[in-house]
């Protein structure tokens, strides 16, 4: 397999929204995007962002009309088909910081052991402005090779 390109994860996800200028900045400031790319079109529309979180990358777009697969999950009555899931350095601090913001914590942070030969993880999953879920995590043991 070749390398990805420079500066790109090997898989990056999509989120679109409604009003994806309000989003970015929400999710910045909830959950601690930085903005490495924002194309601004007509009337401050978005026409592509790249959000960064360590190397991952995340593209927040316009869920517009003529992509009519693209949707909000408040434009179809809450429904997720995927979640997005990020590994931060202190998952309290991070809840805190999101539920501060605004975020509708789902799940309180707990931890998760899937047993000696795999690892310990202490998550929780918010909600975001437009009703997206993510999962944040720390791990807290890894498999013992």
């Amino acid at each position: 397999m070749r390398d990805s390109p420079p500066g790109w994860p090997r898989i990056s996800a999509a989120a679109y929204y409604d009003e994806p200028a309000k989003a970015i900045d929400w999710l910045c400031r909830a959950f601690g995007f930085e903005v490495r790319l924002k194309v601004e079109g007509e009337n401050g529309s978005i026409e592509h962002s790249e959000l960064v979180f360590g190397d991952g990358v995340v593209m927040v777009g316009g869920a517009k009309p003529r992509f009519p697969y693209r949707r909000s999950p408040r434009a179809v009555g809450g429904a997720n088909t995927q979640s997005l899931m990020i590994y931060v350095d202190d998952v309290e601090a991070h809840c805190a910081r999101a539920r501060a913001a605004g975020a509708k914590v789902v799940s309180e942070p707990s931890a998760t052991d899937y047993g000696e030969e795999y690892w310990e993880d202490r998550s929780y999953e918010a909600e975001d402005v437009e009703g997206h879920h993510w999962w944040f995590m720390q791990r807290l043991r890894s498999p013992k090779t």
